[in-house]
């Protein structure tokens, strides 16, 4: 058994076809073929049920590639793990981030994570966080900012800061002469909220459940931007993450913003990454600068 082998298998189970594998994997569709049927042969088990339209993957087969990711990751990993030893804070690092989130700590934290490692170079890759936990178990992003809870014992997690939720509300809102609220206060109130699939989705509906307040189901929108282009128009009013109000985010004209005087809901922001990891050491330090953001960015003065 070769670890070309194993990569001929997980090229054939993400395509589904012996062509588009074959293409992927820079081979001819025949020396693919021969090659699956030699790991077959080795293993004693059928992993393909061959069909005239595609090829699909039998429960052995399955399993197979279950077991083949984990040990390509772990190659991969060794890879890196020489090379970080040769070139230390150098290659790449492959960085995740939710929507809600990158656009608005990025812009403070790359230019710490530069400075700190000028020979480091930063791939970053926006997705919704099921789709980031997806990619860092499939070893294709080094480590992921996240909101806490992740619940993946795969994952070493570094806590890097809490960020509160702020209420913003139209200017012509009755909301709008005050600073702060209680956050039985939003009871009866219809907050509009993003769509499925957006982790801050969920924080905001903990928010509705603990204060009595609604969602306004007739809207949901695709960004946080949206939201908050919707709350200057008057619309309605919504939850923002702190960050999202501070700069570069330009100061939008009718949006008041409300702070909480008493629970104060807020979202846990973590950086994480595999256990397995050849680059924890460096990932310490980049969350290390992470943390050290300006008081004055998660802190709303009026």
């Amino acid at each position: 058994m070769t670890l070309r082998e194993l990569q001929y298998l997980l090229a054939l189970a993400d395509t589904r076809s012996f062509r588009r594998a074959a293409e992927l994997c820079s081979v001819s569709q025949p020396t693919l073929s021969t090659q699956i049927r030699k790991l077959e042969e080795e293993l004693g088990v059928a992993l393909i049920e061959r069909t005239p339209r595609k090829a699909m993957l039998t429960p052995a087969g399955r399993d197979a590639v279950e077991r083949a990711r984990r040990i390509l990751t772990e190659v991969d990993q060794l890879k890196e793990a020489a090379h970080r030893s040769r070139f230390a804070e150098g290659g790449a690092l492959k960085l995740g981030v939710f929507p809600t989130l990158g656009p608005y700590l990025l812009p403070h934290v790359v230019p710490l994570i530069r400075q700190r490692f000028p020979e480091l170079e930063l791939l970053l890759f926006e997705e919704k966080s099921a789709n980031l936990i997806q990619r860092l178990n499939l070893g294709t992003l080094d480590a992921a900012f996240l909101a806490l809870p992740v619940h993946d014992s795969h994952f070493h997690s570094e806590f890097l800061f809490e960020e509160p939720f702020l209420l913003a509300v139209p200017g012509t809102h009755s909301l709008a002469r005050r600073d702060t609220l209680g956050v039985a206060e939003l009871a009866g109130q219809n907050l509009m909220l993003l769509e499925e699939g957006h982790c801050l989705r969920d924080q905001a509906l903990d928010v509705c459940h603990q204060s009595g307040a609604r969602e306004k189901s007739e809207f949901r929108a695709t960004s946080l931007e949206t939201l908050r282009q919707m709350v200057a128009a008057g619309v309605g009013i919504t939850l923002l993450p702190m960050l999202a109000t501070r700069n570069p985010v330009p100061p939008a004209q009718n949006i008041h913003l409300l702070s909480f005087s008493d629970s104060r809901p807020s979202r846990q922001i973590a950086l994480l990454w595999r256990k397995t990891s050849a680059l924890g050491q460096l990932l310490h330090q980049v969350a290390d600068i992470c943390r050290g953001l300006p008081e004055d960015l998660l802190t709303l003065r009026h």
